[in-house]
């Protein structure tokens, strides 16, 4: 029974700015079944959740850190999809329905996305299954404080497929996918420097704080899940329009439609991250677990560059582990320290040396327009589709790198590519995968006092090209405007 309780006038007022979720897509299924009055129309749009799942396994984030997927205890050839009767699957979902204050309940709906998860999916639940050893001892540890669920921690699954740097077309951010307005309310910080949203702590925490906000009104959490996706708005008018029925299944008709499959792709994600192995699902292997990492607090500010001088820590690793640092600087001012996730024995390091790492720091403090500059070459990935005849060294000259790190981008073991395949492109200099990448940039030195642009050129590329920074490239041409055919200055000679 959901407990009804009134709130005063501010609560309200909060619930109207409260805005979660991806648009309201209609979405199709066999013979429209199972979504209540006017579904068995057919509408041409996707599955919202299925949708989601294909723009998050585009992400570079995904193709980073990874390694070869394990093989199961189970005996399974790599790609044999294991099939169980229903009577097994049914029975399964009533052990964990017995451990959990949810009702996970397995039905026709449900089923459709343990596919999606199990075998549709398969590659990208691997990939989450390994992030999974990143992020949910941090989540449980919360949860836990806030004496909450620990099967919460599903629901960052569903949201963004634990991919702290996710970013839904409506603006949400992070694993927990918070709007700006949302997560201001819950006290994450937006500036120039960093995004709260994407640290997985901080929002982890924010999550917990509107969940338990979400139960003190509904007290049921299946309709607490319900609500972080649509806004508790849209649950009251259901339960309204149901004639007062307090059950999710029952309001589910009245709901949006991508709340209506929501809750049941979490029951999903449930049943397919615990049975993993049966289901011939095994995580990939990732380069940091939470045990291999550790954070500690900065005392003045220092750029990504210079961790990575000081400590040898690559600087893909430091962005890898600190998603919220937008410029890849971490800021400093007088209300407290700002903290950076790094590898434990680099956390030591960094404690250890931590006086002489500022000493050093304030040799080489970023100006203002160092920062223009590093905004300007913030990460952007390009997505590209090999042509006939291409090859990995004709596409990284076409984009300013090297084959290895195309190699490396998308965890290709040979050189070998096909007309038609997709590659993930990274065109800034910050995100180099490995710190050979930079030795190689600085080797580019020349002593020509011109450079001739070419067509597509940017100042990163000829800063690649020639080994000068974007700053000073700048600062010799403060109003070329990049033409083809035009020279640029090298130096001031």
């Amino acid at each position: 029974m959901i407990k009804t309780k009134n709130r005063i006038a501010l609560s309200f007022a909060i619930i109207m700015v409260m805005a979660f979720g991806f648009s309201k897509a209609a979405v199709i299924h066999k013979n429209g079944k199972g979504f209540g009055p006017g579904d068995s129309t057919q509408v041409l749009a996707d599955d919202p959740i299925a949708a989601n799942l294909d723009s998050l396994s585009l992400l570079n984030f995904f193709e980073k850190g990874y390694d070869v997927v394990k093989s199961s205890n189970y005996n399974f050839t790599p790609d044999s999809i294991p099939v169980y009767s229903e009577k097994e699957i049914q029975d399964r979902f009533s052990k964990l329905d017995g451990n959990t204050p949810f009702d996970l309940e397995y039905n026709n709906v449900v089923k459709e996305y343990v596919d999606l998860y199990a075998i549709r999916k398969k590659q990208l639940t691997s990939r989450v299954l390994a992030l999974s050893r990143l992020y949910f001892p941090m989540m449980e540890q919360i949860l836990d404080r806030y004496k909450m669920p620990l099967e919460l921690k599903y629901l960052a699954v569903v949201e963004s497929a634990l991919n702290p740097t996710a970013c839904s077309k409506c603006g949400a951010r992070g694993l927990w996918q918070f709007m700006y307005t949302t997560g201001k309310l819950y006290n994450l910080q937006v500036t120039s420097y960093v995004d709260e949203r994407n640290d997985p702590y901080k929002e982890t925490v924010a999550a917990c704080e509107y969940l338990k906000f979400l139960y003190g009104m509904f007290g049921d959490w299946q309709l607490v899940i319900a609500a972080y996706n649509c806004g508790p708005g849209e649950i009251s008018k259901a339960i309204r329009r149901s004639g007062g029925k307090t059950n999710f299944w029952a309001i589910r008709p009245y709901l949006p439609k991508e709340t209506q499959n929501y809750v049941p792709a979490f029951i999903a994600v449930n049943y397919v991250m615990h049975y993993a192995t049966s289901l011939n699902i095994s995580p990939s292997i990732v380069n940091a677990t939470y045990f291999d990492v550790d954070t500690v607090a900065v005392h003045q500010q220092l750029s990504f560059n210079q961790i990575s001088t000081y400590l040898n820590v690559p600087i893909a690793t430091i962005a890898y582990l600190n998603p919220s640092y937008k410029l890849g600087v971490i800021p400093y001012n007088s209300d407290g320290a700002y903290t950076i996730c790094l590898p434990v024995s680099k956390a030591g390091t960094f404690i250890t040396n931590e006086k002489t790492i500022y000493n050093l720091s304030r040799k080489d403090t970023l100006t203002s327009s160092q920062i223009m500059a590093s905004q300007e070459s913030s990460p952007q990935v390009e997505y590209y589709r090999v042509k006939h005849g291409e090859h990995l060294s004709t596409i990284a000259n076409r984009y300013h790198c090297t084959v290895r790190e195309l190699k490396e981008w998308n965890g290709l073991a040979s050189n070998n590519v096909e007309p038609g395949q997709h590659l993930t492109v990274y065109v800034s200099r910050g995100h180099h995968s490995t710190t050979a990448s930079t030795t190689t940039a600085s080797t580019k030195k020349t002593t020509k006092k011109d450079y001739v642009v070419q067509a597509g050129d940017t100042l990163w590329h000829i800063s690649q090209t020639t080994g000068i920074s974007v700053a000073t490239l700048k600062k010799l041409n403060p109003n070329n405007s990049l033409v083809p055919g035009t020279k640029i200055k090298l130096s001031s000679n």
